[in-house]
């Protein structure tokens, strides 16, 4: 009787979620605290315990988001107006030339996702596209898909973007695990969706440049433009220092040197190397750059605007992940999967991509999947291999099938000037094609290691 009481209070909170957020068009942090709350009530949770599950939920989440989210939205804006995101585009596309423009395309949006947000990035390289459909004369989308192929997989897959970030943390799996299994994932995904589907899907439908689009008041503030390698090494350093003490921790690399694991350790933490990337971006994409510090401190306040959303949404996915933790649903639920012998990565997958299609974002669906998926694992020893490779199974379901609810598919449509109808055959296509191959990997690694 228990059991079955625990399971309608995590149905009817799921339902009322989405009805908050899809009809009354609540904002996703409001909705996930209501629809908490009310898991708590029909679960028979004292007055006073529910509201200690939310401030329990709320802290024990934020602590560790809150912090590299803020570092690493500040990083980002620095690069994005520094005009370094189309540094790297144009050299790319310089080296591997027109004929293979769509790789040059598909690893720009991989590597310039890694600091920018998404919308950002693909508006600043949008008159990248237009350069090279102009140039060839072939559809827009042959480049188009790659570089939204790129941008969109590095979003998901690859911290310190916020939905890794914030499902890693829920879950509890070392970021570093998370960057590997994203980075040997995410590329060949990318391909898959982006550059051979975007191949097939051009010969089929010809685009041209929206020549009527104006994007001019999107190129960043300043004409002095960082040198490519210098650009590379400032992504690169954050990145290699969580790696480092990845593999140091966890026993890959073997460093006998006390003093040297010590440094490795600190300096190899997300907050100690987000901190290090900040205080070189704001020195050499800056001020070396001849933006002023006023300018600088600006820039970076501004980030914090989007930060700031996406930071409360996560709180309040933790709160929701506590509340199944509190009640015993998440065990309730684990136990039932393992009497199935449901796999867990499938599960994961499917729960993501089922919230994904139904309301539409992807950052609410990992962090909403994460939560339901935490406190299962709890009753199995997962290695950190495994959790990560579950944090990538959510983010390919959170990727899919993104249509007319989805803020991405109308900026998709107005930018690349193509209908509704063709959006869908296009975009919409293309992340189910992301979502599936994701998935594939990541269930073949797993089978084989």
């Amino acid at each position: 009787m228990i059991e079955y009481k625990l399971l309608i209070a995590v149905i009817i909170g799921i339902a009322v979620l989405l009805f908050l957020i899809l009809k009354l068009k609540l904002h996703a942090f409001v909705s996930l605290l209501i629809s908490s709350i009310i898991v708590g009530l029909i679960a028979g949770m004292a007055p006073l315990d529910i509201m200690n599950t939310v401030k329990e939920g709320m802290a024990s989440t934020l602590g560790f988001v809150a912090t590299v989210i803020g570092l690493g939205a500040m990083f980002g804006a620095i690069l994005e107006q520094s005009g370094g995101a189309k540094v790297i585009a144009n050299y790319l596309v310089d080296k591997f030339g027109i004929k293979k423009a769509p790789y040059a395309m598909a690893l720009a949006g991989f590597i310039i996702a890694i600091p920018v947000f998404f919308e950002v990035a693909f508006i600043l390289l949008v008159p990248i596209i237009y350069a090279l459909q102009k140039s060839t004369k072939k559809s827009l989308l042959l480049y188009a898909l790659p570089l939204l192929a790129g941008l969109a997989v590095t979003h998901a897959f690859i911290p310190p973007t916020p939905g890794p970030i914030a499902v890693a943390d829920i879950i509890g799996v070392d970021l570093g695990w998370v960057i590997l299994i994203g980075a040997i994932v995410g590329f060949p995904t990318a391909v898959v969706g982006g550059i051979l589907y975007g191949r097939y899907i051009s010969s089929k439908i010809f685009v041209e440049t929206p020549f009527s689009l104006d994007t001019s008041n999107e190129a960043p503030q300043n004409d002095r433009k960082p040198l490519i390698g210098t650009i590379f090494s400032i992504i690169a350093i954050p990145i290699i220092l969580i790696l480092l003490n990845t593999f140091v921790t966890s026993g890959l690399l073997d460093v006998s040197n006390k003093s040297i694991v010590y440094i490795i350790s600190l300096l190899g933490h997300p907050f100690s190397a987000l901190i290090i990337a900040n205080i070189i971006a704001w020195y050499v994409l800056g001020i070396r750059q001849g933006f002023t510090k006023q300018q600088l401190l600006k820039i970076t306040a501004k980030s914090m605007g989007p930060a700031g959303m996406i930071i409360l949404i996560t709180g309040a996915g933790g709160v929701f992940k506590q509340f199944l933790v509190n009640t015993g649903a998440g065990e309730m639920i684990a136990k039932s999967l393992a009497d199935a012998d449901f796999p867990i990565l499938l599960f994961a997958f499917l729960v993501a991509l089922l919230i994904r299609v139904i309301q539409g974002s992807a950052t609410v669906a990992m962090i909403t999947a994460a939560g339901l998926v935490s406190p299962i694992l709890s009753v199995g020893n997962f290695s950190n291999f495994e959790l990560a490779s579950i944090v990538i199974c959510i983010a390919a379901g959170a990727t899919a099938l993104s249509h007319v609810n989805d803020s991405g598919f109308w900026l998709v449509s107005q930018y690349l000037g193509i209908t509704e109808k063709q959006t869908f055959k296009t975009w919409t296509v293309m992340t189910g094609i992301l979502a599936l191959t994701g998935f594939i990997l990541v269930a073949t690694i797993n089978l084989i290691f």
